[in-house]
């Protein structure tokens, strides 16, 4: 079943204590479209400058990609973001920030995606959010992706947005933040009343955890040994998770389980490459030989009583 996804495309010049790239591609909306892509059609909707070239477009076109939703604005600049990591790939610093043509960004389905029953918004304005939920006919499943400046800024809006949301990526310092509680447990379980079903609180290197009313499940991060650029690694995570439960359809505890061990694959190829160097140049077999060798890592036998 297709998905669509929706978020930034954009230019970054990424610096760490391995090396330094310039204006390569990158974007919310780039990274969960390629991560899922692997599992189900994606479509893709963002928007770009008439500097987003042909070699640009080229990476982004990938089988099962449709990018239909990619407006391209003349005598436009594309998205550009500049950040530095230090030792500690959880925390980075942003050098520059230039909205561009994506300051004016106002999302549209294209004719015929109004009907899709899956729906990635990844990190933008609630307001693009909750005016593109307002395009869709019927019920789609919606996850949603949010950030603390959202959440500082525009705090009525997103609770428009989270009341209409059947899944919530979220990282753990905006948990706390949104929920006003410390205990990342307790906060997931606020956040879950103020209108989603599902909460998917991430922790970087430290995994991440799924809450719903009925249960908990707690995944770890994938060892990466060669870390190189974790930019992106979140977006990509969610377009694991999204591509696996739209592939699968049906939305249960087992599969929410196995989305959320998919979604940390395709988050630890992400950050082995610069950009989406590693994550489009991986296979199905790649992402379940990892995927068994997590499962192969938490195994377990229970106590006997």
């Amino acid at each position: 079943m297709s998905l669509v996804i929706v978020g930034s495309v954009a230019f970054d010049s990424i610096e760490t204590p391995r090396r330094r790239v310039e204006r390569v591609l990158g974007g919310s909306a780039v990274y969960a479209s390629m991560a899922a892509c692997y599992q189900t059609p994606v479509r893709l909707i963002g928007v770009a400058g008439e500097d987003f070239t042909s070699e640009y477009i080229d990476l982004i076109k990938m089988e099962n990609i449709d990018i239909t939703g990619l407006e391209i604005v003349e005598e436009g600049k594309t998205f550009f973001w500049s950040g530095r990591y230090g030792d500690n790939p959880n925390e980075r610093e942003t050098v520059v920030t230039e909205l561009n043509v994506f300051e004016n960004f106002r999302p549209a389905l294209p004719g015929g995606w109004e009907k899709s029953e899956w729906l990635f918004l990844a990190n933008i304005d609630p307001e693009l959010q909750l005016d593109l939920l307002n395009q869709f006919k019927g019920e789609p499943f919606v996850g949603c992706d949010t950030m603390n400046f959202w959440i500082e800024g525009k705090p009525g809006v997103l609770s428009k947005v989270l009341q209409r949301v059947n899944l919530l990526f979220i990282n753990d310092s905006e948990a706390r933040e949104l929920s006003r509680e410390t205990d990342l447990i307790r906060a997931a379980r606020t956040i879950l009343k103020m209108g989603p079903d599902i909460v998917v609180v991430k922790k970087g290197e430290h995994g991440a955890f799924m809450m719903t009313e009925d249960f908990l499940f707690i995944s770890p991060a994938y060892p990466v040994e060669n870390l190189l650029d974790p930019t992106g690694a979140g977006d990509s995570f969610a377009g694991g998770v999204f591509g696996f439960l739209a592939s699968n359809g049906d939305i249960n505890e087992k599969n929410l389980r196995r989305s959320m061990i998919y979604g940390t694959v395709l988050a630890s190829f992400t950050c082995e490459d610069f950009s989406v160097g590693s994550i489009r140049n991986i296979n199905l077999d790649m992402i379940k030989e990892r995927f068994n060798r997590i499962v192969d890592y938490v195994k377990i036998d229970k106590e006997e009583t």
